[in-house]
């Protein structure tokens, strides 16, 4: 099968070239898809550079989401037969013709959505679910603050936030992400070329969540913008990873800093999450309350420009892969 490899094992984006490798045979508990596409993410770039490598145990190869129809199953495995049209979370194997995984992280492709929209959802809609509404315990009328509001993550949570009864302030560059942002349904758009949030966001009355994606740049104005009772989470640090936090601030509002990473969790626990994902988030994609959101669609030996797509920041919404 056709795979992407890593050139000399990590580097820029012209790195990713076209390999071959034998076709996975599925374990016990284990599945086949046919991959027709998949999700690029920002593990995939931090993988192709070196500074994250798969959990043990996970391929090598590139690819955390896929969609496509079930051609093989393994023992023990009862819910999916091969024609089944499916996407599924990996911890790695996307970027080829054909990927294995766990069957409890497989779901349904939604009803209406082909192969392409369905491989923008795994990757943001488990860690939005998580994140937001597990750790961030966002409910309807509160308010959730989301930074980078039109990549892929940021849409998925402005549209689940607002499925879910709850109002959105949502950050990004530039005006026309902003526009878009509010055109996602952020009750709240700021352009925050400058870095600078904090007064809109009071203005709109704060936020009792914040998911953040900047890291050390936004700490002090994200501590500022949370009510009493907050809860900041923290899923990514692209401005860096130390930052300096008002102990005496956490402890007067009650606030609470919390953060994750989603890839090298328990296969039991991604399981809990993917029937979690499918209960909740499921049902708003049917209705039309969440849409994936695909900003430019590359052939599989295209995955270099895929790359350079997403670290362009010019995207909205998720960069896909198709065989």
């Amino acid at each position: 099968m056709r795979v992407i490899e890593i050139r000399g094992g990590a580097g820029e984006a012209e790195a990713l070239v076209v390999g071959e490798r034998p076709t996975p045979e599925p374990g016990p508990g284990q599945v086949r898809i046919r991959v027709r596409a998949a999700g690029v993410n920002r593990p995939d770039i931090l993988q192709r550079k070196g500074l994250y490598p798969p959990p043990e145990g996970a391929s090598d190869i590139l690819g955390l989401e896929v969609a496509g129809e079930i051609e093989a199953v393994g023992a023990d495995v009862t819910r999916w037969r091969p024609g089944d049209r499916v996407c599924a979370l990996l911890g790695g194997g996307g970027y080829a013709d054909h990927a294995v995984v766990d069957a409890r992280h497989v779901l349904p492709v939604p009803a209406g959505l082909d192969f392409i929209q369905a491989a923008a959802l795994p990757e943001t809609a488990f860690t939005v679910f998580t994140n937001v509404f597990e750790d961030g315990r966002l409910t309807a009328g509160e308010t959730l603050l989301v930074h980078g509001a039109t990549s892929g993550i940021g849409v998925m949570a402005i549209q689940a936030a607002r499925a879910a009864g709850a109002r959105v302030i949502a950050t990004s560059r530039g005006a026309d992400k902003a526009r878009a942002s509010r055109d996602l349904g952020a009750d709240v758009s700021i352009d925050a070329s400058d870095g600078r949030f904090l007064e809109a966001v009071q203005e709109a009355g704060g936020a009792d969540v914040v998911l953040d994606m900047v890291g050390a740049a936004y700490a002090e104005q994200n501590l500022k913008a949370l009510k009493p009772g907050g809860r900041w989470v923290v899923i990514a640090f692209q401005s860096g990873n130390l930052a300096q936090v008002d102990l005496s601030r956490l402890m007067r509002s009650r606030l609470t800093l919390t953060g994750s990473t989603l890839r090298a969790r328990a296969a039991d626990e991604k399981a809990r999450l993917a029937e979690a994902v499918e209960a909740t988030l499921w049902p708003w994609v049917a209705d039309g309350r969440i849409k994936p959101i695909v900003d430019r669609v590359f052939p599989l030996e295209e995955a270099a420009a895929a790359h350079r797509r997403l670290e362009s920041g010019s995207h909205t919404g998720k960069v896909v892969l198709t065989t």
